[in-house]
């Protein structure tokens, strides 16, 4: 499985983004999709998570109210869509998937399989 994130750069605070992973590969239809993101001499945070049929979806306190994750099963591709950037939003930010179904959605990067590279996210003041 390859995830490969685009759509990343730099922005200023209260501007917008949107994240993409574009995801090949899979042997298997049902999978659950996470966004984690590392900012510098930070341990790497759940962000938001989806689950297999777009029902499920969970997120981090941090961005609660201003991101949105979707999927596109067409495309196999999922996003983050993200409102209100604040400089704490710095930071890298990657995706991963696991083979899931039900309303399984993993907060914990421990439960994914497989990664992307990332992108990196500049929010500047």
């Amino acid at each position: 499985v390859q995830l490969v994130e685009s759509g990343g750069g730099q922005v200023q605070t209260g501007g917008s983004l949107t994240l993409s992973c574009a995801a090949s590969g899979h042997t298997y239809s049902k999978y659950a999709m996470g966004w984690f993101r590392q900012a510098p001499g930070k341990e790497r945070e759940f962000v938001a998570g989806i689950g297999w049929n777009g029902v499920h979806r969970y997120y981090g306190d941090s961005v609660k109210g201003r991101f949105t994750i979707s999927r596109d099963d067409a495309q196999n591709t999922a996003y983050l869509h993200m409102n209100s950037l604040k400089p704490e939003d710095t930071a890298v930010y990657y995706c991963a998937d696991v083979q899931a179904w039900g309303d399984y959605v993993p907060v914990d990067e421990g439960a994914y399989d497989y990664w992307g590279q990332g992108t990196q996210i500049t929010v500047s003041a």
